[in-house]
């Protein structure tokens, strides 16, 4: 696809930590960093190591931070500190190398890439990459983006894929099924609509009665087009053509405008074409930014830096404000387009002004704490290919979306490609006491590398739980331990790991230290289907545990907590399994326990399951009968 051809075309396209636990400060961090948001997940990391939470993995990140918000002088800092780490991951030796690139220091740059090919490192310098521009050289260094199959392509040009409350819109020139088409004649195929189809939708070809219902579509072009997080409210492309008349120019050229439509019953009515429009020149690819207050769009208006540049507009409440040029780095003396804004602010486009791999290609922006644009990210193969590539769009994942390309292989003139991003891979399980299956609570766990050097440590939360995030394709022990318990070491491995998998689980128990716990384990008591009274048969161990709390352990302290099996909706076990709790306590109050030795009694529902037994498979009355418990923690002993 020549730019030319399809300038109509276009596309769619301060945080709190205190809220959050370490680990949920880390998947926040992750998360920023897949959005393009490299400031704000910088801090995060920063904030990581000062907790010494999984510092390795943080300074590794943080270290691609600085490097992508083109700040080598810092980068370098933290390479350096991520390549003195045991079982590094090779990579880093290349990240630091041109991160020195990026410092001038090629002599020392040489060294680590030398280091890089000895640990089997292959290096395929891209001809388009220069020293200067070290950040497209880390970005691309390993695969960031990865493509999956998209069913809705057709022979003809297919782009502008974009994703809103599980449907998927697109522009397409399929004009078929119908009996009168209108043919452009620039390449010989229908004009361009909009189309919209669901994205759990069983039937993968998209037909004339997939079009978009209402009055956008027409027998000219339209699309691409941008939605308002309240769903009511459409940007789109369009030739100038309003009320049934195409406009054109002096030279007899019709230039595209940006129109705004409004849903009513299900259907995209009430065109209004926009005020910073014009007769002369194009205005098309509207994008709104994340909080809906500026509309991004590409246009050939006079006073540009290139033949198409990317201009935003305010929107007020007054209406709109007067386009700006957003400039260099942005555009170019050629020709840059196709906007999208994702829910970090982060801005996409489509340049050939850009180096890239082919003619258009696909870039992310890098902002600094300002909100300025300082920089430009060739997003690069497979997304990118020596054709172009263009329309990018991301959901708020920031791991999957789609973007368009007329490369070989596809079905039409242009294809729409979906892509996934490799998410964070972690580790996460449970420490729980090996005779009695109950939780332990603010056990250390340590991440070890494969030579069993130490990584990472943390504690487990009140239910006994960890997570940690780890590398693929590696080998790790995890050690568990607790003052009262012996400790635990065990094997685990990423490698072969699917891509798509962002967890893998690692339980632990410990057996007690009978030296620091000099009592038998306080045992399970079990409840009827659908009750919570305290069975005969359970009064043995409440009455044993009373004893040991009021005779031979006077400082001993626990907590309670109650289960239920699957059957029953998640709602109605949670009451259940309260109910169960409280009946526990009470007994145990009313044989004189002081209530302050009993820290909390609380139902968990059917959230924690000792077996299989969730209503996927059949089971026993007897397999369903050991998730209907109560267990007791021992908080205290002395």
């Amino acid at each position: 696809m020549r730019l030319k051809n399809y300038i109509l075309t276009g596309i769619v396209l301060g945080l709190s930590m205190a809220a959050f636990s370490q680990s949920g400060l880390q998947k926040k961090a992750d998360t920023l960093f897949n959005k393009f948001s490299f400031v704000d997940a910088a801090n995060a990391y920063k904030e990581l190591i000062s907790k010494n939470y999984n510092a390795d993995y943080a300074t590794r990140q943080l270290a691609d931070c600085y490097a992508y918000m083109r700040n080598p002088d810092s980068a370098v800092v933290y390479y350096k500190k991520a390549v003195e780490q045991p079982n590094i991951p090779n990579q880093y030796y290349y990240n630091y190398a041109q991160a020195l690139r990026g410092v001038k220091d090629y002599k020392e740059s040489r060294v680590w890439l030398r280091r890089f090919e000895e640990t089997g490192g292959n290096i395929k310098e891209s001809k388009f990459l220069k020293d200067g521009d070290f950040i497209n050289n880390i970005f691309n260094a390993k695969p960031q983006y990865f493509l999956k199959d998209f069913d809705f392509n057709s022979k003809y040009s297919d782009f502008g894929a974009y994703e809103k409350d599980e449907n998927i819109y697109f522009v397409s020139s399929r004009d078929e099924g119908v009996s009168s088409k209108h043919i452009y004649g620039w390449n010989e195929e229908p004009f361009l609509d909009i189309y919209v189809k669901a994205k759990s939708g069983t039937n993968n070809i998209s037909d004339n009665k997939s079009k978009l219902k209402g009055d956008v579509n027409t027998v000219y072009h339209e699309g691409p087009l941008t939605i308002s997080k309240d769903g009511k409210t459409m940007y789109f492309s369009r030739n100038d053509f309003n009320k049934q008349v195409l406009g054109r120019t002096e030279k007899g050229l019709t230039n595209l405008k940006i129109y705004k439509a409004t849903l009513v019953d299900g259907k995209w009515e009430n065109i209004e074409e926009l005020p910073f429009n014009s007769d002369t020149y194009s205005i098309s690819h509207p994008a709104l930014n994340s909080d809906e207050t500026k509309l991004y769009f590409s246009s050939d208006m006079p006073g540009g830096l290139g033949g198409v540049d990317i201009y935003y507009v305010d929107i007020n409440s007054n209406g709109y404000g007067t386009p700006q040029n957003l400039g260099s780095p942005v555009n170019t003396n050629k020709n840059e387009s196709y906007p999208f804004i994702n829910n970090e602010g982060t801005l996409f486009l489509a340049s050939d002004g850009h180096p890239g791999l082919g003619l258009l290609d696909i870039f992310g922006t890098v902002t600094d704490e300002t909100n300025k644009i300082i920089s430009v990210i060739n997003l690069g193969i497979p997304v990118n290919s020596n054709k172009d590539d263009f329309s990018f769009f991301m959901n708020e994942d920031g791991l999957s979306g789609y973007f368009a390309s007329n490369r070989g292989g596809g079905m039409g003139s242009d294809d729409i490609y979906a892509y996934n991003r490799v998410p964070p891979l972690k580790i996460e399980g449970y420490v729980t006491d090996a005779e009695t299956n109950s939780p332990i609570a603010d056990a250390t766990v340590s991440l070890l590398d494969g030579n069993s050097n130490p990584i990472a440590t943390l504690q487990t939360d009140e239910n006994g739980h960890y997570d940690i995030n780890i590398d693929r394709d590696t080998d790790y022990y995890i050690n568990a331990k607790n003052d009262d318990y012996i400790s635990n070491t065990i094997a685990v491995s990423s490698k072969g790991i699917d891509r798509n998998v962002t967890s893998i689980y690692a339980n632990i128990s410990l057996s007690p230290d009978k030296k620091v716990m000099p009592i038998t384990e306080l045992q399970p008591i079990y409840f009827d289907f659908n009750k919570y009274d305290i069975r005969s048969d359970s009064t043995v161990e409440l009455d044993r545990i009373v004893n040991l709390m009021m005779a031979t352990y006077p400082n001993m302290v626990i907590k309670i907590e109650s289960h239920t099996d699957s059957r029953g909706t998640s709602e109605y076990n949670d009451v259940l399994s309260e109910e169960r709790a409280k009946a526990t306590y009470n007994y145990l109050i009313n044989k004189g326990v002081d209530p302050a030795r009993i820290t909390e009694y609380k139902g968990y529902g059917e959230q924690k399951l000792t077996n299989q037994c969730n209503g996927t498979i059949s089971c026993t009355e007897a397999q369903h009968q050991l998730n209907r418990r109560t267990q007791f923690i021992i908080i205290k002993m002395k």
